[in-house]
């Protein structure tokens, strides 16, 4: 028998994964489980949305989130104010300051 501390296994957000805006290319379920916790239940509900604002109201909730997440969001906000994004649009690294 084996005396090494096993992992605890991570939790899915089975919520955040059915949610609609899994269907944003290369969004995490950690993003779509704030947009969630912000109110947001769909797309285009970030339309006309400062990625910026949102992430703030994020950080109210979770002070410990880290900064990294806004590229995330400027995407999903581009891609909800876009009805044929450009492909080279939709990767986070696009949307780093």
């Amino acid at each position: 028998m084996s005396t090494l501390p096993q992992k605890k296994k991570k939790e899915t957000d089975y919520a955040a994964l059915a949610s609609p805006f899994m269907r944003i290319p290369r969004l995490t379920t950690e993003v779509a489980r704030d947009l969630m916790d912000l109110g947001l239940r769909e797309i285009y509900e970030l339309q006309g949305r400062s990625p910026e604002v949102l992430f703030a109201e994020v950080k109210k909730l979770r002070p410990a989130t880290p900064v990294s997440r806004l590229p995330f969001i400027r995407m999903a906000v581009y891609f909800a104010e876009n009805p044929e994004p450009e492909r080279g649009k939709l990767h986070p690294d696009e949307w780093k300051d």
